[in-house]
């Protein structure tokens, strides 16, 4: 089984659409847990005058009968406020096809996908791009990742972000992160455990939008609880980290994806960046390793570092995912960049729509999304079911057999020939 999403909608539209195919029976889901992410979406430092017209909610199409799933798609309406503003713009049908001249977007924008678009859509109006390019498209990947991790959730697997950078202010953050990572990270209005960095981040986004710019940055996401074995070395598409920086890639704006140490790795010697290998510890931490817990999801071992972020050879380690998101400034300035308009062929200014000074803060719930959605994937993949509790009996059965395989093992050295 896999986990398969879509979704449907423009930026200025009526609204938007999210389409999730794979879930098992028997999954609880409220619109209350989907909302909390669409909810923490629209936080964050540097946002623009649209994430106070929002109030980004779900209404249930399908899928979903008394606070569960029935193992058929589920459909979630996200309404979009705005559409009332603009719906003579976003019209769906006028007298004469292509007739809509109004607020028509003939300057694209430096960075978006305005130019690229137009050409190969044989459009003369950048909108008919714009709108679907747009990083509104996100809302409903939250709304779709929300349930994969409420399909996560049910396995032990919290996924969290925070921001490690945002215009240039590099964060520290502790050498530990607290568990839950998000309800820490949610506290600061730029999503940062470094309380002495927040005050200069500030600093720095007022400062741009005084000057009609924008920044970018990274988040850190990380994925714990995950079971070692998801995931495969056998085929290039099977591979999870592939099928991880290809999800957080398609996320707008997003320039580079680096999982555990990342290019670091690429600068040190090899001792100096695997992690080495020990058996599991006994309950106190010390002494001779003992068998592993039930439910250990590491099969009793663990390693002393955690530089490969949580996947080797494509495979999860049982160790935390660890995955960085670069995010490049957006590319709407109030102080546009040069352009030339497609309607005059001269050089003029960019375009100027409604935006954010920095959408980092909001990258991180929708990198946890898009991540959840890959891991739930992983999940249906390894351990299918029709039902959740058929999923649970096929999951619980594989950590069972993978600690009593490791337990005879070192019970057959130990006692010896």
């Amino acid at each position: 089984m896999h986990l398969r999403f879509s979704t449907a909608g423009e930026s200025h539209g009526k609204a938007l659409v999210a389409l999730v195919e794979g879930l098992p029976a028997g999954l609880p889901v409220s619109a209350e847990w989907v909302d909390r992410d669409l909810f923490r979406r629209m936080q964050g430092y540097g946002r623009g005058a649209r994430m106070k017209i929002e109030r980004d909610r779900i209404e249930w199409l399908a899928g979903v009968r008394a606070g569960e799933t029935l193992g058929s798609p589920v459909a979630m309406l996200i309404p979009n406020r705005d559409w009332a503003n603009w719906e003579d713009v976003m019209a769906h049908e006028a007298p004469t096809p292509g007739e809509l001249r109004r607020r028509r977007v003939t300057r694209p924008r430096p960075g978006h996908a305005d130019l690229a678009g137009v050409l190969k859509y044989d459009r003369v109006d950048a909108r008919d791009i714009l709108e679907r390019a747009s990083a509104r498209e996100t809302t409903a990947r939250v709304a779709a990742g929300a349930l994969a991790r409420r399909l996560l959730d049910e396995f032990g697997v919290e996924v969290g972000s925070h921001v490690v950078s945002l215009g240039g202010v590099r964060a520290a953050p502790p050498a530990e992160l607290p568990v839950p990572l998000n309800d820490a990270s949610d506290r600061s209005e730029v999503r940062v455990l470094d309380p002495a960095a927040e005050p200069e981040i500030i600093r720095r986004i007022d400062a741009a939008k005084q000057a009609g710019d924008t920044l970018g940055g990274e988040v850190e996401v990380v994925a714990r609880g995950v079971v070692v074995g998801l995931g495969s070395h056998v085929a290039w598409d099977r591979k999870l980290d592939g099928r991880l920086a290809g999800m957080l890639m398609s996320i707008p704006a997003v320039k580079a994806v680096e999982i555990g140490l990342g290019i670091e790795a690429a600068r040190r010697p090899g001792s100096a960046v695997h992690d080495p290998i020990d058996p599991g510890e006994t309950p106190s931490g010390r002494g001779e390793p003992g068998p592993p817990k039930p439910g250990d999801r590491r099969a009793g071992f663990r390693r002393r570092t955690n530089n490969a972020g949580g996947l080797e050879g494509g495979i999860t380690t049982g160790e935390p995912l660890v995955l960085r998101v670069a995010m490049k400034p957006i590319s709407t300035l109030m102080s546009p960049l040069p352009t030339v308009d497609l309607a005059s062929g001269r050089p003029a200014n960019a375009q100027s729509e409604r935006s954010d000074v920095t959408a980092v803060p909001a990258l991180g719930v929708i990198a946890e999304a898009v991540t959840a959605l890959a891991l739930a994937d992983a999940m249906l993949e390894k351990f299918g079911g029709d039902s959740l509790a058929e999923m649970r009996r096929n999951y619980d059965g594989y950590v069972a057999a993978l600690g009593a395989r490791w337990a005879a093992l070192r019970a057959g050295v130990e006692e010896g020939p």
